[in-house]
């Protein structure tokens, strides 16, 4: 991935073009190289597809240097919660944060598999990032991972002060699943009437159980996330689930008005792209101001590849800098 750019593209193979979009050349190769490697974890068992992701989360993210790590743990409704600290280089004194819930469809990641983009993201941004370990489907689908997810917003803000958080400029944030919990939570703290985020930072989310939109059918196999990758996720997630524009599930159907601005990330090439766009614009007709940014050579999953290439960590610096632009 570090070759020069015109040898990587000629590796890469002839450009893809969909919708007016080019599909960067970096991200093809590691689509082609992706192929190579066996079995995608949407073919396997849950537990075998787990140690897949967690094998290519390591490679794609590298070895990220921080200032301190600690891990805790804390009660949560169905057991304890393991919580991971993130301290910058050079941070000192109450500062702000960002509370991040990790992608996987529900049933993938943890606070491994998200480790490097957590040490990279605090050290470009010079925020506090906790990354929060919750529940997983199948063996606790819906409701689980957002009962966890509140559970560890209130105790994260109700204990800023003695974590050296400034509890005013406390952001939450997440990728694909991750960023529809930080979506849930936005709404749900705006409507409690409890402490509520400061700042969104919403990468390529899930927005919409209940409908498909047309990116789900336009990029539905050889980008990263597949068909059969989401079919899966929403088999084990949504047990028992009645009502799938419950907001809980579907943040495109519930109530923005009044929740913190946002700056939401989409990828050109990813079958979320016009549900992450759509909130973009919900938010805005509720007058949230948002920063919409569509990274359009990009595919699902860029935001765990630190430590790959040059385009996918300039995104992510991107998403950095507005963090802590709209923390200062």
């Amino acid at each position: 991935m570090q070759l020069p750019r015109p040898v990587l593209t000629r590796l890469a193979g002839p450009p893809v073009v969909i919708n007016g979009r080019t599909l960067d050349p970096e991200m093809q190769l590691v689509l082609k190289l992706q192929r190579l490697e066996g079995p995608a974890a949407e073919t396997v068992s849950i537990t075998r597809g787990r140690r897949i992701i967690a094998a290519s989360s390591r490679l794609a993210g590298g070895t990220q240097p921080i200032g301190a790590v600690t891990d805790r743990t804390i009660d949560g409704p169905g057991g304890p919660i393991a919580l991971r600290f993130y301290t910058p280089r050079g941070l000192s004194g109450r500062s702000p944060a960002l509370v991040f819930f990790h992608g996987g469809g529900w049933i993938y990641g943890d606070l491994d598999s998200h480790d490097a983009t957590c040490r990279f993201l605090a050290e470009e941004a010079q925020v506090r990032v906790i990354a929060v370990d919750y529940r997983l489907a199948p063996e606790a689908p819906f409701p689980a991972a957002v009962d966890d997810v509140m559970a560890a917003w209130t105790w994260i803000t109700e204990h800023a002060p003695g974590l050296g958080i400034d509890p005013d400029r406390i952001a939450v944030g997440g990728d694909s699943a991750g960023g529809n919990l930080a979506a849930v939570v936005s709404q749900q703290t705006v409507r409690a009437g409890t402490a509520a985020p400061a700042f969104q930072l919403l990468i390529y989310p899930a927005t919409d159980f209940a409908g498909t939109a047309e990116s789900r059918h336009t990029y539905a196999d050889g980008f990263f996330l597949t068909k059969a990758f989401m079919d899966l996720a929403e088999e084990n997630y949504l047990v028992g689930a009645e009502d799938r524009t419950d907001p809980r599930l579907s943040p495109l159907h519930g109530d923005v008005t009044g929740v913190a601005p946002a700056y939401i990330v989409t990828a050109g090439f990813d079958p979320l792209v016009d549900e992450g766009e759509a909130y973009a614009a919900k938010l805005r007709e509720a007058g949230v101001p948002v920063e919409h940014v569509r990274e359009d050579g990009m595919i699902h999953g860029f935001w765990n590849m630190v430590a790959l290439g040059r385009t996918a960590p300039h995104a992510v610096r991107r998403a950095a800098a507005a963090l802590q632009r709209n923390l200062s």
